[in-house]
């Protein structure tokens, strides 16, 4: 804030002289004093006294402040509680494509849909106590809309009792872009490791375990062909077919987790049951299912992503959860609907810890940017000592397989 500082007696001079160049002082100084007032170079003046330096704020005091907020490349508003426009700057006028003096003092809810103007409403409440951010659609003229971010605070009355609110609208235009270009991006990736996984399990059956099995088959033939008398021999040949059987058993599991054929060869309901079954043998912990059979099919990505889902679910369960029961629940009305619920520890969804933030599963992002790749929806319900419950629904299409 810039200030001036005026003299309000004149210099101490003595003789006619003195005095005249005195009083000239202080003409210059009043002159350049409103010259500067005039061009906004000052907020404020300082007139010193005899009852000393008195400080007075210019009206314009807002000068450089509204230099500023004009050349902003963001939307500038004010607004009556009612939502009428008060003031908005050049760069807002330019977002709605209308002239600035058709903005001011039109409602900004017209500028907004239905939809979004229910959405906005409880923020502008809210507002009293501390800001707020939405995104909404912007209704510019001939019809078209853009993208932004609201940004809402209340602002301080200053001898009056009218509430105003103060906004600042972003263009979320080039962000839209990116994100949308981020998930087709990610989806390009999804599915490449799906193709990958695909042929890792293929050559996981068809080329390793074929490999184990004919060990086995060998290990068996040496174990028959051993007597009694080599008793060392034999019992270290018995010991390689059960670790040539366990690893066989062990590569088939890998590679029916990287695609199981099950899944395409007979469905999504006997894909989740037989991991289900897999899961409760291994782990010893009971998984209850509730899977009516599909009227009709998913599309084949749609029932990868549940399946997936199960089997990232079931690994936290295993991982983290510590729980003893495990139910799954797959129904199907307007939408099919998986849900997954364990009696473990549970966690606070807002506040995952860190060890739940590696490397290797889906984790819950993931989840969630998977059914949305395939138009579904996600949600988990979690607390502390309550266990947890991941909702993954996606609706039926025309784009079903029949």
């Amino acid at each position: 804030m810039k200030t001036t500082r005026y003299q309000s007696s004149p210099p101490d001079v003595s003789g006619p002289s003195g005095e005249l160049a005195g009083l000239r002082a202080r003409l210059a100084e009043a002159d350049e004093t409103l010259r500067a007032i005039r061009t906004g170079e000052v907020d404020t003046v300082v007139v010193t006294g005899k009852q000393g330096p008195q400080v007075f704020t210019l009206e314009g005091a807002g000068h450089a402040y509204r230099v500023l907020i004009e050349s902003m490349n963001e939307g500038a508003l004010t607004l009556t509680a009612k939502g009428v426009i008060l003031y908005a700057n050049q760069c807002f006028a330019r977002m709605v494509k209308r002239p600035l003096e058709q903005v001011l003092g039109s409602s900004f809810h017209r500028l907004l849909s239905a939809a979004d103007q229910a959405a906005l409403r409880p923020f502008l409440k809210r507002t009293a106590k501390s800001g707020s951010k939405i995104q909404v659609l912007l209704n510019a003229s001939h019809g078209s809309q853009m993208p932004v971010q609201i940004s809402i605070r209340p602002l301080a009355k200053h001898g009056s009792n009218r509430a105003s609110i103060g906004m600042v609208v972003t263009d979320m235009t080039e962000a839209r872009r990116n994100e949308e270009m981020l998930r087709a991006l990610t989806h390009r990736v999804v599915q490449a490791q799906e193709a990958e996984r695909g042929r890792v399990a293929i050559e996981l059956h068809d080329g390793i375990t074929q490999l184990l099995c004919a060990i086995l088959f060998h290990s068996q033939v040496l174990v028959a062909s051993l007597s009694a008398r080599d008793g060392p021999a034999k019992r270290e040949a018995m010991k390689l077919r059960v670790m040539a059987g366990k690893t066989a058993k062990e590569v088939e599991r890998i590679a029916h987790n990287l695609r199981p054929s099950v899944l395409d060869q007979l469905g999504l309901v006997a894909a989740l049951r037989d991991t289900s079954t897999e899961f409760a043998d291994r782990t010893r912990v009971e998984v209850k299912l509730a899977c009516g059979q599909l009227t009709t099919r998913l599309p084949a990505e749609a029932e990868l992503t549940l399946y997936r889902i199960l089997q990232e679910a079931l690994r936290n369960v295993e991982k983290h959860a510590r729980a003893r029961h495990v139910t799954v629940c797959l129904r199907q009305r307007t939408f099919v609907q998986l849900a997954i619920t364990d009696d473990g520890i549970g966690f606070d969804p807002d506040h995952l810890p860190a060890r739940r933030k590696r490397k290797g599963g889906l984790g819950l992002l993931g989840m969630r940017e998977r059914l949305e790749m395939v138009g579904g929806s996600f949600g988990v319900e979690s607390a502390p000592g309550k266990g947890t419950t991941i909702h993954a629904q996606i609706p039926l299409g025309n784009g079903n397989r029949g």
